[in-house]
């Protein structure tokens, strides 16, 4: 079997961010990445402290959102620098990976 390394990044958002359209808009039409996947949590917190999360009497649309995507390092590395103005600081995570082929 056949491996290619490529960089895996996760992204933590919040439904209330409104930046979910416009990124798996970048990421699909201009960036066109390998592969984007979305999570939706039913409950979560960062550096704030604030607990967002799902109950039967809270029917608010906050909850938190990881969207993950892939591709080589080097076209990651560019698209990163093209997304600062859509994830504040400690919300992106990166790290290498093995794809085979």
């Amino acid at each position: 079997m056949n491996w290619e390394t490529v960089t895996f990044v996760r992204m933590y958002l919040t439904e209330a961010d409104k930046t979910l359209a416009p990124l798996l808009k970048r990421l699909h039409d201009e960036e066109k990445v390998r592969g984007v996947t979305v999570f939706r949590a039913v409950s979560g917190f960062g550096g704030s402290g604030h607990l967002h999360t799902t109950s039967l009497v809270d029917l608010s649309l906050d909850l938190p959102l990881t969207v993950e995507f892939f591709d080589t390092p080097e076209k990651i590395d560019r698209i990163l620098d093209h997304l600062a103005d859509l994830a504040s600081g400690g919300h992106i995570v990166r790290w290498q990976a093995e794809m085979n082929q």
